[in-house]
């Protein structure tokens, strides 16, 4: 019995193993790599070929943005970063505030790229703007 049972045993296994393959082939055979486009069925005739096209994604067209468009998007950005000072209490912050913090470190260096600034205006931190607001009081000397 220990034989017959050795060889059942050794029969289903190589039976599980030829599905799998045939299974895994044929899926492999049949899906795409991610990314890929579909694969069209081979041809029946050997003479015969088949063509895959395969639109490549162009890349996106960047808007050239006028002087005006530029000043309106950092605008927008100053006032959105006021309106978040408001919304934790500081309620007399402005836009017009927020880019004079912000550009007064360009006064030196020149104004950066366009990337930079949106940087430097979200990343703008409450403790960073009233140490500016600070400083330019003393600076204007208002009190004399």
């Amino acid at each position: 019995m220990d034989q017959e049972e050795r060889n059942t045993q050794q029969q289903l296994e190589a039976s599980a193993n030829d599905s799998e393959g045939a299974i895994g082939s044929t899926m492999q055979d049949e899906m795409p790599e991610p990314g890929e486009p579909p694969l069209e069925p081979e041809p029946e005739e050997e003479g015969d070929t088949l063509e895959c096209k395969v639109e490549l994604e162009s890349e996106p067209e960047w808007e050239v943005l006028s002087d005006v468009e530029l000043n309106e998007v950092i605008e927008s950005i100053c006032n959105s970063k006021a309106e978040e000072f408001r919304m934790i209490g500081y309620e007399h912050v402005t836009g017009m505030e927020i880019w004079e913090c912000v550009s007064d470190k360009y006064k030196k260096t020149g104004t950066p790229p366009l990337h930079k600034v949106v940087n430097d205006i979200l990343s703008l931190k409450v403790t960073q703007f009233m140490n500016w607001m600070t400083m330019s009081i003393y600076k204007t000397n208002p009190f004399k």
